[in-house]
């Protein structure tokens, strides 16, 4: 298993498209956002919170990413030799999932270190690796968000439905712009969202404390729901591939 997350690490990080999107993009959009119309104390503030913003969603990019290259290698029957190795259905899931919680560290890495050295954001030692740390921890579930789609959906409808997700759950979970600014109902939707919990994760480290009870509590509970559409797309998937 470990030999086919290596391979899986190799290929992606070698894809321009990821280089591109995965890392430039949130990078150059974190740079924008807090550099263009903001100034004083505001700014200082907004470049910490839109910091862990474009970080997370950086990694979003990347976790739910994963399931693009899943549904490439399926249209060209990698899963049907996945089926002939002593790997079990968990295990391929498992598998892919360790391959996005690699994939997901340059973004959050250049991000938190664009926050650093370019906008001034000063924490403690303790806050920079307690955030990089969760927000690693917190992509999980979005990678098998991701492995669902590309293990149940066609390569074409995966790009779609990927992206339609990463930039719905990114916009909604406030990870773009602060939730204060959201109509009351779409606040409170945001709420149960896994990106806003996701989020929270380095918002309350930066905050000086440690995340909630029911932040750890909703993340889980999309872990179980992402992680059980993940293996069951995979059953379904070996079995039509």
């Amino acid at each position: 298993m470990l030999e086919y997350v290596r391979l899986e690490v190799r290929r992606a990080l070698r894809d321009p498209g990821f280089v591109l999107f995965g890392i430039g993009m949130p990078l150059v959009m974190y740079l924008l956002f807090t550099n263009l119309g903001v100034s004083g104390d505001d700014k200082d503030d907004y470049a910490a919170y839109s910091m862990i913003g474009m970080a997370a969603y950086g990694a979003l990019g990347a976790a739910i990413g994963t399931g693009t290259g899943v549904a490439e290698d399926k249209g060209l029957g990698w899963l049907r030799q996945l089926r002939v190795t002593p790997m079990s259905p968990l295990q391929v899931v498992v598998a892919r999932a360790l391959t996005g919680s690699v994939t997901v560290l340059p973004a959050i890495g250049s991000v938190l270190l664009a926050g650093a050295l370019v906008n001034g954001v000063d924490l403690a030692a303790w806050q920079w690796a307690s955030a990089a740390v969760l927000l690693w921890l917190g992509t999980v579930p979005f990678t098998l968000l991701g492995l669902g789609n590309g293990y149940g959906l066609t390569a074409q409808t995966t790009g779609v439905a990927n992206t339609a997700c990463m930039i719905a759950l990114a916009v909604i979970g406030g990870l773009w712009f602060p939730t204060s600014l959201f109509p009351g109902w779409l606040a409170e939707i945001s709420r149960w969202t896994p990106t806003a919990r996701f989020g929270d994760l380095g918002w309350s480290v930066v905050a000086g404390h440690a995340p909630g009870p029911g932040t750890v509590a909703v993340l889980g509970g999309w872990l179980l729901l992402f992680g059980g559409y993940a293996v069951l797309s995979y059953r379904r998937g070996a079995r039509t591939a």
